[in-house]
């Protein structure tokens, strides 16, 4: 049986606690793999409009994004000193199921996504649903769900 070989790598990140640890793995699959890596946030303005009731102002739109883009060139340069050779950062507006699972891999020949677990807590994965169980059910291509640390000390006791 023939080993796969990935060549395009998506890691999306969220912020959340388990983050740092999943770029970490996706690093070491680009690596492994000699594969190109991209790493994407989505912002999802809406949520804002929703919450509060009114349009959220380009100001405070344009200062989220220049944040989330210097926290992403941070990434970036991390899996450049950990050794990965090609890597480009995303910013794309919406909602991250669709974005990560069909639209985003389609427009990248993605071939692997590394993700969290999950990113939300009990509640917000009832309320919403858990983005990463939408992508291991509808993408087209590798899920590998990289689980948080505390997550497997838990399950190991």
């Amino acid at each position: 049986m023939q080993e796969q070989k990935y060549q395009n790598v998506l890691v999306p990140v969220d912020g959340s606690a388990v983050t740092e640890h999943v770029l970490h793995r996706a690093i070491e699959v680009a690596k492994v793999n000699d594969a190109h890596l991209d790493i994407l946030n989505i912002l999802e303005v809406n949520q804002f409009n929703q919450t509060y009731g009114s349009a959220v102002s380009g100001d405070v739109v344009f200062k989220l994004t220049e944040n989330t883009e210097n926290k992403l060139k941070e990434m970036k340069k991390e899996a450049e000193d950990a050794g990965v050779k090609d890597v480009d950062i995303h910013i794309r507006f919406g909602n991250p199921k669709p974005i990560i699972a069909r639209e985003f891999p389609s427009d990248h020949g993605t071939d692997i996504i590394v993700m969290g677990s999950t990113g939300l807590s009990a509640v917000e994965r009832l309320i919403i649903g858990s983005v990463t169980s939408y992508v291991t059910r509808t993408s087209k291509c590798d899920v590998l769900i990289v689980r948080s640390k505390d997550v497997k000390k838990k399950t190991q006791k």
